[in-house]
């Protein structure tokens, strides 16, 4: 096993002050606040796809990337490099999770037997890693979405045998995630979706989605998995419509078919955006509906309409991402994966490191700003005293079901007019700035 990444050894903190590019700025593992540590509190992961797998191709052009393995050409010696590429990348970093698809590992075979076989092969070199290694499999899941097989989807797909070939190809990944120790396991909706409506059954598919991942719950207690299962929201694109659109879809899905005991979500910034939803909107129905389970950290472009994947840098969306998380009790199981990919001209091996720092440093950063705005209570001071009509009085009668229309109308004739206060949106958003600017 040779070293994949030559030049650039373990990823230190060296402080807001450095100015050096391969170095952590904010991100100190090792530092204590609300008594864990910001290793313990991020759970940050390496997303495999992205980081081994993307190449910088696009609609109109070849890959950019310049990697360590382009010399290799055998498909399985591939693999096999890129199982060590993954553990001396998160090393370097101290990045102590990953996560995949079971396409990202091992490539497809010419049938599912022999995939299987390749796949049996891979993981086994992962667990060899993973006995010399404290880097761990925070979640795994199943692409069934690029084949052809599933060019009208997976679960969802007109074509039953479409629908066997994937629950087996679910089974599959669902047992090494198992036998890797994987922490979750997610359904990524890929193609569950349609184009038009004109030759859409949607309520079977809707059915059949949910026989699907009730086949996976019963497989699952067979088995003895304990992870967690999550969903992760995407409103279009693939498709155009997707059936997880979003948060709320996700969350209205589950109770409709008696699933959401079994399921939290996944939330990822730039599907939330792509939904004309903020990423902390996406958050918090995740958190008061008590589903919130674990984050693909990434951000998009605003100007434009597709799934750009690009590395979180926006501190006003990690603290916000961070406010959220906190208020949910923290991860327990997730964690923050980076799924998130360097630009076309981001070309470098280097590159790899520098965004990955980058992120982690908006994260570390966000993450402490967002526990002192709790810890001093600025917005949810603000927000119990806005609502603190209803914890008295006639809101309290009407949120324990003691007053009616007739109360209600009785209640408004003896006093009135209401009194209205402001929001002070103005001043909250300020508030949020001087925080973000003087917290270190």
């Amino acid at each position: 096993m040779s070293e994949m990444f030559k030049g650039i050894g373990k990823i230190a903190y060296e402080g807001p002050k450095t100015d050096n590019p391969l170095a952590f700025r904010y991100y100190n593992p090792n530092e204590m606040v609300n008594g864990k540590s910001m290793k313990d509190h991020l759970r940050f992961a390496v997303a495999y796809w992205h980081t081994f797998q993307a190449r910088g191709s696009d609609p109109f052009g070849p890959g950019t990337a310049v990697r360590p393995w382009d010399a290799i050409t055998d498909p399985m010696e591939l693999a096999l490099a890129k199982v060590d590429a993954n553990f001396e990348f998160c090393e370097k970093l101290e990045i102590p999770f990953f996560c995949f698809h079971d396409r990202d590992i091992a490539p497809e075979a010419t049938n599912l037997a022999e995939t299987n076989k390749r796949l049996d092969t891979v993981v086994s070199a992962i667990k060899t890693r993973m006995a010399s290694s404290e880097v761990k499999l925070l979640w795994g899941t199943t692409n069934a979405f690029s084949n052809p097989r599933f060019m009208h989807g997976a679960s969802t797909s007109p074509h039953a045998d479409a629908f066997a070939y994937a629950a087996a190809q679910v089974k599959k990944a669902m047992e090494i995630t198992m036998e890797l120790g994987g922490q979750n396991y997610v359904f990524w909706g890929g193609r569950e979706g349609y184009e038009t409506l004109l030759n859409t059954d949607m309520k079977l598919e809707l059915d059949n989605l949910a026989r699907f991942l009730g086949m996976a719950v019963s497989y699952a207690k067979e088995i003895g998995f304990d992870g967690q299962f999550l969903i992760e929201p995407k409103p279009k694109e693939p498709t155009k419509h997707q059936y997880d659109f979003d948060a709320a879809t996700v969350v209205g899905f589950l109770k409709t078919y008696g699933l959401d005991k079994h399921f939290k979500l996944n939330v990822e910034a730039n599907h939330a955006t792509l939904a004309q939803h903020t990423f902390q909107h996406d958050l918090a129905v995740a958190r008061i509906n008590g589903m919130f389970g674990s984050v693909d950290a990434n951000q998009g472009d605003s100007m434009l309409g597709w799934d750009t994947d690009q590395f979180p840098t926006n501190l006003y969306d990690t603290t916000l991402a961070m406010y959220e998380t906190i208020l949910a009790g923290g991860f327990t199981k997730g964690g923050l994966n980076f799924d998130a990919k360097v630009r076309r001209g981001s070309f470098q091996m280097d590159d790899m490191f520098m965004a990955h720092i980058a992120g982690m440093d908006a994260f570390a950063r966000g993450y402490k700003v967002a526990a002192k705005l709790i810890a001093d209570k600025v917005l949810t001071k603000f927000v119990d005293e806005r609502y603190a009509s209803w914890h008295s009085g006639i809101g309290a009668d009407i949120r324990l079901g003691k007053a009616g229309f007739r109360e209600l109308e009785a209640y408004t004739l003896r006093n009135g007019e209401p009194v209205i206060r402001s929001g002070r949106q103005e001043m909250l958003e300020a508030i949020l700035n001087q925080y973000i600017t003087e917290t270190v």
